[in-house]
């Protein structure tokens, strides 16, 4: 049985999002989020504390999340996850949690935004971060619209639109 797990974090960028792409061609990048608590003590004093995160996003999110910047206050939506490697020149494993994204948005409580919407792509329109279209996905079985849904592919998201519209 697979455990499930989901996280919502507000909080600001702290680096420029960093692109990458797997032998494949999938897009995959990487963003630092920095998540600040401030709250006062037993003795009436402001106390402050921070959190650092690597955020890490597959596909046309990973494109997307290319026209925000450092400084940008976010909300990120997703779940955990675990991943263990080895260092180079080092004989034990290290773990680092991340969060895997579903969906990144600016935050509005200080800011403004532009939407500017992508044009759809395939030839089912699709949406979510598969491509656009029905391609793309390990996950079986669709959705209303005929879609595969999904983002189980190297990212192993299992998002699915449900044929829902972005907007």
């Amino acid at each position: 049985m697979a455990i499930e797990n989901s996280v919502t974090l507000i909080g600001n960028l702290t680096r420029e999002p960093e692109m990458r792409f797997t032998p494949s061609g999938v897009g995959q990048a990487i963003l630092g989020l920095a998540v600040s608590r401030r709250y006062q003590d037993k003795n009436n004093e402001w106390q402050e504390e921070s959190g650092f995160y690597n955020v890490v996003c597959w596909r046309d999110l990973a494109d997307n999340v290319q026209s925000l910047s450092k400084g940008t206050r976010v909300i990120v939506t997703g779940r955990l996850q675990w991943r263990q490697y080895q260092p180079e020149g080092s004989d034990k494993k290290t773990t680092i949690i991340e969060i895997l994204a579903d969906e990144i948005g600016p935050s509005l409580r200080w800011a403004r935004a532009e939407v500017q919407r992508n044009e759809r792509k395939g030839p089912g329109g699709g949406g979510g971060y598969d491509g656009g279209g029905s391609g793309g996905s390990s996950r079986s079985g669709g959705n209303a619209n005929g879609n595969a849904g999904g983002n189980s592919g190297a990212a192993g998201g299992g998002y699915d639109d449900f044929g829902e519209e972005p907007f």
